[in-house]
This record gives structure tokens, C-alpha cells and sequence, in this order.
């Protein structure tokens, strides 16, 4: 795999690459993502939480990136699970970022694997920009 990898990077030259935070409570589910997301030479950071994704963006509620700006890692996109229990959901993750008036630009992605025979397996993709 070094081989193949190091073409990509030499003829990349200076364009950065994308960064995606992967949020879900399924190791699976997170390794798939950022399997998927590095195929296409993102940078990938994972977290198993919607709370563990806010401290990540410094978004939490004490302190709503207000002055740390330069400590918080650049993101270009979250990708998180809908349904995290217990605690934060996706949905919930979202709002929280549209919220903020540091990141309310930023794209979200909400994905879910619903196993729930009523919901007959699906798998939906909700993208909120």
C-alpha cells in the first residue's frame, strides 16, 4: 500500500486535504467511514460520541469557542450517526453546530443504519449544508 499512497501525496502538491470528523457509537460503522472517506484522501478524525464530537469542535457548553480558535482543529465536514445512545444525537449534534457562530457554515451529514425491522433495514442519508 506505501507504494500506491505515494504517488497520491508527490502529485497532490500543495492542495490540503479535506478534514471529516466521523462521529458513531459503532466501531464498525466508524471504521467504514473513515475507510470510505481516506479512500478519497480526506483526513480523518473518529469519535465514538456526540458529546466527545462537540469537545472536538469546541463546542461545549461552557465555553462556545469563544477565544481557543487557534487550538480548535480545522474541520470540513462532519459525518455523524443519527441515533447515538445515551446522550447526544446526531440530530442534536447538528443543531448544537448550526447553533454556534463559529461553525454554522460548516457541512453536516447525518447517517443511519436503522436495524429496526419496521424500518425494513434502510439505510438514509440526510445531508443538512
Amino acid at each position: 500500500m506505501a507504494g500506491s499512497s505515494a504517488g497520491a501525496s508527490s502529485s497532490k502538491g500543495m492542495a490540503a486535504q479535506p478534514h471529516v470528523l466521523v462521529v458513531d457509537d459503532c466501531s464498525v460503522s466508524r471504521k467504514f467511514n473513515e475507510l470510505i472517506f481516506k479512500k478519497y484522501e480526506c483526513k480523518v478524525t473518529t469519535v465514538e460520541s456526540g458529546s466527545k464530537a462537540l469537545e472536538f469542535l469546541g463546542l461545549v457548553d461552557d465555553n462556545p469557542s469563544s477565544g481557543n480558535d487557534n487550538q480548535i482543529p480545522k474541520v470540513d465536514m462532519v459525518c455523524t450517526d443519527y441515533s447515538m445512545p445515551p446522550g447526544i444525537t446526531g440530530y442534536e449534534l447538528l443543531k448544537k453546530i448550526k447553533a454556534s457562530t463559529t461553525m454554522k457554515d460548516l457541512p453536516v451529514v447525518i447517517v443511519s443504519a436503522e436495524t429496526d425491522p419496521a424500518q425494513k433495514s434502510e439505510y438514509v442519508i440526510n445531508c443538512h449544508l
